[in-house]
């Protein structure tokens, strides 16, 4: 690697969006979490009739939000040894259709709650 100022400035850069990409990742994993508590917790204990549906879509918030962590963390390890090796490394596809079919599928649940609930 050179070590001229835009050289380095620009693996700074790279270095500093990884960061805030892993922190997005968390981000949405907590989030993810708050929403399965309230999903789960709070909105049964707030309503009456059946809370099993809650339940389980408060679960599978909660899953989702620890897939995001944990995949948070995996793709950092990813992308810092990328960027030590000048590389480019994209993200696992399977995981990313596998969230993005199981968001839907949540989605898709929560639709059916407020539609039979209301």
């Amino acid at each position: 690697m050179s070590d001229r100022p835009e050289t380095v400035d620009a693996t700074r850069r790279t270095h500093l969006a990884s960061e805030r990409t892993y922190l997005a990742w968390w981000r949405t994993g907590l989030t993810s979490l708050t929403v399965g508590i309230g999903a789960g917790k709070v909105v049964p204990a707030l309503t009456s009739g059946a809370t099993w549906p809650y339940t389980i879509a408060g679960a599978g918030y909660a899953l989702l939000g620890v897939v995001c962590i944990v995949y948070a963390a995996q793709r950092r390890r990813e992308i810092e040894q990328a960027l030590e090796r000048g590389d480019f490394v994209r993200p696992d596809d399977r995981v990313i259709a596998a969230m993005t079919v199981f968001g839907a599928l949540l989605g898709l649940l929560v639709l059916a709650i407020v539609l039979a609930q209301g």
